[in-house]
C-alpha cells in the first residue's frame, strides 16, 4: 500500500491547488513550509503556457511566496525540451502570447507570428491575447498539412468569476474547422512530472503528483508512474471522481487535509485506508 508519509518530492498543480486565479490558498504556505522543514522539496507544474517561469515567480512573490525558477516546470518547458529532442523545424508559427513565442525563440526555437512560406509546424498554447487572424492562420497551416503540436490540452482555466476557455477549446475549434488535432506535450503526458524528477534528483516511488484535475494533473502523475492526491479545491469535484476513468491515489479536499495526513504518517501515525480526507 502506499504511503503519503514516504513522499519526498511533492509535484504541485498551481491554479486550483495553491491558489485560484490571484488568491492564495490559507493552507499554502505551511504547507510548503513544512515541506522543506522536513528536508523534502516541491516542485510547481503548470500547464498555463501563457506565462514565463519568471511571471510566475512574480505572481507568488506578490502572494508572500519566495520561490526561484528552479522549482517551477512548465508545459513551454516540456515543449522546448522535445522540440530539441528532434530535428529542428525550419519555422513555427506560435499561436499564443507574445511571452510564449518569446520562450521558444529564446531557446533557439526558429518561431514567427505571420503566416508565411517556410512554416511547418504550428505550435499553440493557451492564448490570453486570441485574435480571429490567428484562428484564420491556423486554419490556413492546417489545411496545408504543417505538424500541430499543443502545450496543454485543458479545457478551461479557472478564475476569480468562473472558467476561461484555454487551448484544449481553442483546439477543439480548430479540429471542427480541419479535422485536425495537435499532439500534445503537457499533462496528462508525462513529460512534466518525468523533468521535474529528474532535476529534482527524486524516484518515482518518493514522489506525488498533486493536482484539481483528474483528466490533466491526476492522468499526468499516473502516466509518470507515480501516486497521485486529487483535491477538491479547483476545478475537479466529486462527480468527475465517480465518472472518470482516471482514479487517483488519494483524494483530499485541499492541501490542508494533504498536510495533516503527510505530517501525521510522518510522526509515526497509523496511515489511513480510506480514500478520502477532509480539510
Amino acid at each position: 500500500m502506499a504511503r503519503l508519509g514516504d513522499k519526498e518530492l511533492f509535484l504541485l498543480d498551481m491554479d486550483g491547488t495553491i491558489y485560484l486565479d490571484r488568491d492564495l490558498f490559507p493552507w499554502t504556505i505551511p504547507f510548503l513550509e513544512a515541506v522543506k522543514r522536513n528536508g523534502c522539496q516541491y516542485r510547481f507544474l503548470t500547464n498555463n503556457s501563457s506565462r514565463s517561469g519568471q511571471d510566475y515567480i512574480d505572481k507568488l512573490a506578490g502572494m508572500g511566496i519566495a520561490a526561484v525558477r528552479e522549482e517551477f516546470v512548465t508545459s513551454v518547458d516540456a515543449l522546448i525540451a522535445d522540440l530539441l529532442s528532434r530535428p529542428f523545424y525550419k519555422l513555427c508559427y506560435v499561436f499564443g502570447t507574445r511571452s510564449f513565442r518569446g520562450q521558444l525563440q529564446a531557446a533557439g526555437i526558429p518561431v514567427t507570428d505571420r503566416r508565411e512560406d517556410g512554416v511547418d509546424c504550428l505550435v499553440i498554447g493557451f492564448d490570453t491575447e486570441l485574435t480571429f487572424q490567428k484562428l484564420e492562420d491556423a486554419c490556413i497551416l492546417l489545411n496545408k498539412g504543417v505538424d500541430f503540436i499543443a502545450a496543454n490540452p485543458d479545457w478551461v482555466c479557472p478564475t476569480w468569476y468562473g472558467s476561461v476557455p484555454d487551448c484544449g477549446s481553442v483546439c477543439e475549434m480548430l479540429y471542427r474547422a480541419t479535422g485536425r488535432r495537435p499532439r500534445v506535450i503537457g499533462k496528462p503526458q508525462p513529460s512534466m512530472a518525468r523533468l521535474a524528477m529528474e532535476r529534482a534528483g527524486v524516484p518515482p516511488d518518493k514522489t506525488v503528483m498533486v493536482g484539481d484535475r483528474l483528466y490533466t494533473d491526476i492522468a499526468a502523475g499516473a502516466n509518470a508512474g507515480v501516486d497521485t492526491a486529487f483535491v477538491l479545491s479547483g476545478e475537479g469535484t466529486r462527480a468527475d471522481l465517480e465518472a472518470g476513468p482516471v482514479k487517483p491515489t488519494w483524494v483530499f479536499a485541499s492541501l490542508a487535509a494533504l498536510h495533516e495526513a503527510w505530517e501525521g504518517e510522518r510522526a509515526g501515525a497509523v496511515p489511513s485506508t480510506t480514500r478520502e480526507k477532509s480539510v
